[in-house]
């Protein structure tokens, strides 16, 4: 039922969101259109952060309880990372050409989204070369905690170097026409709630796979 409510939450406020972000929103007035795909940029490099955090607060429980749910919490957070920190890197590149004249610029903010993007890739590598069931969820939230630590670096890279990249915008010295905000807050919005869809129903698969993968175990036990 809540997978359900927020299957149609999300379609509903990404639609509101495409129209806040390519109609309402005004036009940029150095940057012009390509401007606009700050409505999704943002979100989803804020929504890498979150999965960071997520999977490493998956780990720490994990290694407190000992309860597989948080194994599955880690590997849905850590598939929604890649997918986030992907499509914050080709959001920005695609922004960048226009711009920038380039599709990448190798400064702190965006080589550390690279990295981080690459820790989730890790983390799925460092589980496929581990067959035990347990021991693999063990080491993987030991591993899985350390994504935070670029967190933080990642988030201030562009205040603590001389970086390219541009300058927050919500936060600090930055400056966002009102109903720019309110359009970037509602794609936030909308993709936050679709993200949230997506985790629900990868945890709802994650379930199955484990019963799956306990059945097998039981069948090559008896043979």
């Amino acid at each position: 039922m809540t997978s359900r409510v927020l299957g149609i939450a999300s379609l509903v406020l990404m639609v509101f969101a495409l129209y806040m972000a390519l109609i309402y929103a005004p036009q940029e007035a150095q940057q012009g259109t390509p401007y606009r795909i700050i409505y999704f940029h943002v979100p989803m490099g804020i929504l890498s952060f979150v999965s960071a955090y997520l999977l490493g607060f998956a780990g720490i429980m994990f290694l407190i309880k000992r309860d597989l749910k948080w194994d599955r919490l880690a590997i849905g957070a850590a598939e929604l990372g890649v997918l986030c920190t992907a499509c914050s890197l080709i959001t920005g590149s695609i922004w960048a050409k226009p711009i920038w004249g380039v599709w990448w610029a190798w400064d702190a903010r965006i080589t550390l989204q690279l990295l981080l993007g690459l820790f989730f890739i890790a983390y799925f590598m460092l589980r496929a070369y581990l067959p035990d069931r347990e021991k693999r969820a063990k080491l993987a939230a030991v591993f899985g905690v350390l994504g935070m630590i670029d967190v933080p670096f990642n988030y201030y890279s562009i205040e603590w170097w001389a970086t390219q990249h541009p300058q927050p915008v919500l936060r600090g010295g930055g400056s966002i026409d009102p109903d720019m905000r309110l359009a970037l807050y509602v794609s936030a919005l909308a993709l936050t709630v679709t993200c949230a869809y997506l985790l629900t129903r990868r945890l709802a698969i994650a379930r199955v796979e484990e019963e799956v993968e306990y059945l097998e175990h039981l069948v090559h036990a008896h043979e």
